[in-house]
């Protein structure tokens, strides 16, 4: 199917659509629009019915079902969004659904799903990553002769999806940019086919988290490809390999796809939760934290920020608050071999340490009762640009150490 006729077949997703979605809002951030001197608008999908816009895509499809398909049942993989939409459209349409859920998924995901889906889905904790529980969700369904409900790689999916372009062009018409999420490729697939045939001019901005660049490589390879590890911090964006159908779309629509830091994510979401109490997930905050990147070019634009999601578990804040603080160069971790002298301790505390800089973590490790281990500690600073004051200090007293923030991999297991 092309461009044309997927955004023509979009009239008709809304139309299944309208009396089960809510139309979220579309709202001028003020901070944001003087911040960038441009009108920034948040599409606020973080306020839809399951708290994300994948209801969007898993109803329109799952509607569209044959009796047959109905019949049988459905089933689906998920560790998040996409379970908590399948779950509502069972409940809605009056479905037997399957969800299969990683092991490892927390507890408030799996209780928040059951919530949605009540007694019409049944979730099954089954495989260590999502990948497994993928497959073995997809085998299930073929053995047992079940309807699958993939999270973004069906026509009908991206259709339900590009929902959302349609409500953001009927509230604001003339739109210089659109920012928007990518993960599999749906939503981006979606809207992107919508604004170019309705709003050509709208230059289309695709954000992927940088540690789970799956579209982005596949655009590099000219084919999607499967990476080998990803850093799954931003979950809802985060898969190993872009869909084949969204790729082929994302190829025409996209005009840049960008990378973002997890840490900038992390800061945005502390940032609009802090001063505007709007609680987003890491996907979320994508294309917020992606404007920066094109600064220079949004002065006196109209600029649309897709806030795909708000299901961010509360047990995650202290992770995101110390990947913003690392990111901004505010918190520090060494490995510090004290000098085996009197008074060495004191010696750093009162001279190495600035007046401002503060010791949040300290673990001091001894070898055996006659010699003393390394000490791992953490340094937290009051404002940026300080850490080769701080370092140029213990080179000059002669404290003998190793800086740990860019081998992530290490301070894991240290902390």
């Amino acid at each position: 199917m092309n461009l044309q006729d997927t955004a023509h077949a979009i009239h008709e997703a809304a139309r299944r659509l309208q009396q089960v979605v809510r139309r979220t809002p579309l709202m001028r951030h003020e901070g944001l629009s003087q911040r960038y001197n441009c009108s920034v608008w948040l599409k606020r999908e973080d306020l839809q019915v399951v708290r994300s816009y994948k209801l969007r895509g898993a109803y329109n499809l799952m509607s569209t079902l044959s009796p047959e398909q109905i019949q049988r049942g459905v089933v689906c993989a998920s560790a998040g969004n996409h379970a908590q939409g399948f779950a509502w459209s069972c409940r809605k349409l009056g479905l037997h659904g399957i969800v299969f859920m990683p092991v490892i998924t927390p507890r408030q995901k799996v209780s928040q799903t059951q919530m949605f889906g009540q007694d019409n889905i049944e979730v099954r904790l089954v495989g260590d990553t999502f990948d497994s529980c993928a497959a073995a969700a997809q085998e299930f369904a073929a053995t047992q002769n079940k309807t699958f409900i993939p999270p973004f790689d069906h026509q009908r999916i991206i259709e339900g999806q590009g929902t959302v372009a349609l409500e953001i062009l009927d509230d604001l018409p003339q739109i210089d940019y659109l920012f928007v999420p990518v993960g599999g490729g749906g939503l981006s697939a979606g809207m992107g086919s919508y604004f170019k045939t309705f709003s050509p001019a709208t230059q289309i901005i695709g954000v992927e988290p940088l540690g789970a660049p799956a579209m982005y490589e596949a655009l590099r390879a000219g084919q999607p490809i499967t990476l080998e590890t990803i850093d799954r911090f931003v979950d809802g964006a985060a898969v190993k390999r872009a869909g084949d159908l969204t790729f082929e779309h994302c190829q025409q629509v996209l005009d840049d796809l960008i990378l973002a830091h997890e840490g900038l994510v992390c800061s945005t979401i502390l940032k609009l939760y802090a001063e505007d109490a709007i609680v987003v997930e890491p996907a979320g905050a994508l294309s917020i934290a992606a404007l920066e990147q094109y600064e220079d070019q949004l002065a006196g634009k109209n600029v649309v920020c897709v806030v795909s999601g708000g299901n961010n578990d509360i047990d995650r804040m202290p992770e995101i608050k110390e990947r913003a603080l690392q990111y901004e160069g505010l918190k520090h971790y060494f490995i510090i071999r004290f000098p085996q002298r009197p008074g060495a301790l004191r010696e750093f505390v009162v001279e190495v340490l600035g007046p401002d800089d503060d010791i949040v973590h300290f673990e001091y490790m001894r070898k055996n009762y006659r010699e003393a281990g390394p000490a791992l500690v953490g340094i937290e600073f009051k404002q940026t640009g300080q850490l080769d004051r701080l370092q140029e200090s213990m080179r000059s007293h002669h404290f003998s150490f190793d800086y740990l923030n860019g081998n992530s991999d290490l301070l894991r297991f240290l902390l």
